[in-house]
């Protein structure tokens, strides 16, 4: 009997020991040198190499100087600012997170896909100022446009690197005659039915006055609205064209206020909000690339 009691007492304290052992889920700890599930992580070299950061938010600026965000793990680049100097990342976020080449969710683009490891794409690496993280309950920003997993944006918000100017809306292609939908609703307040020309812009721009926000959508080939008609959120506005531009594409821009038009790259001075948060806000990603 008292050996029964003795195996007894034995197994119920080694019971004890695999409870007490047992792992248990934990938050990941941002900038921590470790890439952990829920943070998107940047590297100093190429292929996921040399130091590394782990952040578990989105960072309008990595910043410079002393208060920069910097590299934390072992490795080359340990100790250096983040801005400017990734080369490679890792999205361990349940969404999809962009990389952007100016501060303030701006320039150019590079999204990386959720579980992904990746190189940053030639205008991004070493030239990245911050990332925004989707949420993965939204659509993409060219999903909304095409409602087509194949589209893809071409051009960011201000995302022409090598040309005079600015770029104030985002491009989004598909494929030429693809359809076209409304990504927010709203009244009509111009439409111009250029032809397949780069002398012969074609302009469908949409007014919601819930937000003060007018969206212009150029170079497709517009259905027959009037101006004054309403036009819901996901509805068919038209095909994917060239009007006005040589190459098949959807710009699609984001103005404050009742416009008539978009702005144009001869004039240098940025008028139009950056759209990044606005569509989020609306259930939309900021990507892809």
């Amino acid at each position: 009997m008292k050996k029964k009691i003795a195996l007894a007492a034995a197994a119920a304290a080694l019971a004890g020991a695999v409870v007490a052992t047992a792992p248990t889920a934990q938050a990941a700890t941002s900038r921590n040198g470790v890439c952990e599930s829920g943070e998107f992580c940047l590297y100093y070299n190429s292929g996921n190499g040399g130091s590394l950061v782990d952040l578990a938010t989105s960072q309008s600026d990595y910043g410079t100087g002393t208060g920069c965000i910097t590299f934390v793990s072992a490795g080359n680049g340990q100790g250096q600012c983040v801005k400017n100097n990734a080369a490679s990342v890792w999205n361990r976020e349940s969404a999809v997170a962009t990389v952007f080449y100016r501060s303030g969710y701006s320039g150019a683009i590079d999204s990386v896909e959720p579980g992904t490891k990746a190189d940053l794409r030639a205008e991004l690496k070493n030239e990245n100022a911050g990332h925004i993280v989707g949420d993965a309950a939204d659509d993409t920003f060219e999903y909304g446009v095409y409602h087509a997993a194949g589209a893809r944006v071409t051009a960011w918000f201000d995302g022409y690197l090598n040309t005079p100017g600015r770029h104030e809306g985002i491009d989004v292609a598909y494929a030429s005659g693809a359809d076209v939908f409304a990504v927010l609703g709203g009244t009509v307040t111009r439409v111009t039915e250029g032809s397949d020309s780069t002398d012969a812009l074609s302009t469908l721009a949409v007014y919601n006055a819930t937000y003060a926000k007018t969206v212009v959508y150029l170079h497709l080939n517009p259905l027959g609205f009037a101006v004054g008609q309403s036009i819901s959120k996901g509805q068919k506005i038209g095909d994917e064209a060239a009007r006005g531009a040589p190459a098949t594409h959807t710009h699609v821009e984001m103005r404050p206020g009742r416009q008539t038009a978009a702005t144009f790259s001869s004039d240098t001075t940025l008028v139009n909000p950056v759209p990044t948060q606005f569509w989020m806000d609306r259930g939309y990603n900021a990507c892809c690339q």
